[in-house]
């Protein structure tokens, strides 16, 4: 028996149970993890709330770490007693669980379970939209909206040592704060401020080449008032509330932009996509260049609180459950 986080039903926190369930053995191409800590991301909100459907009852949670404690027929590239980790394998909200091999990367034995836990879904998305989406160079400007977020801590700080001009904006003066601690060079209390014109004088009305947004709803279009012609938006969530329908005229109005709606899900499909994603990512950490940063931890059997401290905005970098 694992003790296990479902759902029944799509809805508020509430909809959160604790399950003790039956575990079967790992079939072929399966491992099974005796999980260590477990990441809290917002798509898990997005999936408990049904706007990314999926078939119930459902277990949550995509990102992990911990031990391999058992393989499945065909499994060659781990065995028992692996450290490893994960960050799209849906089903994360449990003592123990099997995962596909293919979805899981050896974890170094420099980096911690909790580390593990929480750069698997969010480090890899900063990977790739620093590094793919937009390739960051050095003299870029870019905005992060959300900075003080798990994944915005990722991108003030690695944004910051790939030589960017980093930008950030947050809901309150401490989050600012904490933005500017881990490499932002400017940070914007949105609530206060008009982003939009403190961009522009940030920058002398240069604008920026890039805005990662987490957002959604409540910073566009004005997330495109940022930009420099040819600049990209690149939009990876939607934390206000999707980002309704436009026209799309609106990006040549606005200097011949590039808006993307990317996810980790596709940059990570191929196996060989996600070892190299990893191991840059590693390379950071290890470099020093990324410092990932546990600010909460909460048992897992108490999941319901960390969603709705999540979802009101009350938290800052990351947060582990603890099965």
């Amino acid at each position: 028996m694992a003790k296990t986080i479902r759902i029944h039903a799509f809805g508020g926190p509430e909809v959160l149970t604790v399950e003790d369930l039956d575990l079967a053995a790992p079939r072929p191409g399966e491992v099974r993890i005796r999980q260590r800590a477990v990441g809290l991301n917002f798509i898990d909100v997005y999936q408990r709330q049904g706007v990314y459907p999926n078939a119930l009852p459902l277990v949550l949670g995509n990102e992990a770490a911990g031990d391999v404690v058992a393989i499945g027929p065909d499994v060659t590239e781990f065995a028992p007693g692996d450290r490893v980790a994960y960050g799209t394998a849906l089903g994360a909200y449990a003592e123990e669980r099997n995962v596909p091999a293919r979805l899981l990367v050896h974890l170094p034995e420099a980096v911690s379970y909790e580390v593990g836990a929480v750069m698997m879904l969010k480090g890899l998305t900063a990977q790739y939209l620093l590094r793919q989406t937009y390739p960051v160079k050095p003299g870029d400007t870019i905005l992060v909206h959300a900075a003080a977020g798990g994944v915005g801590l990722f991108l003030c700080q690695w944004g910051h040592a790939l030589g960017a001009t980093v930008i950030g904006t947050a809901g309150s003066p401490e989050k600012c704060d904490l933005a500017r601690q881990h490499g932002a060079d400017h940070c914007i209390d949105y609530r206060r401020e008009d982003f939009a014109a403190r961009v522009k004088e940030i920058t002398d009305g240069a604008l920026c080449h890039v805005v990662y947004d987490a957002i959604g709803k409540a910073t566009f279009p004005a997330s495109l008032d940022c930009l420099r012609p040819m600049g990209m938006f690149a939009s990876y969530g939607a934390a206000s509330g999707a980002i309704e329908a436009f026209d799309i005229n609106l990006l040549a109005r606005k200097g011949s932009l590039f808006a993307t709606r990317p996810s980790l899900f596709a940059y990570a499909a191929k196996r060989e996509a996600l070892v190299a994603m990893t191991e840059d990512l590693t390379t950071a950490i290890g470099s020093g260049a990324v410092r990932p940063e546990i600010h909460a931890r909460t048992p897992l059997a108490e999941v319901a609180e960390a969603h709705r401290a999540l979802e009101a905005r009350e938290t800052t970098g990351s947060t582990i459950l603890v099965p």
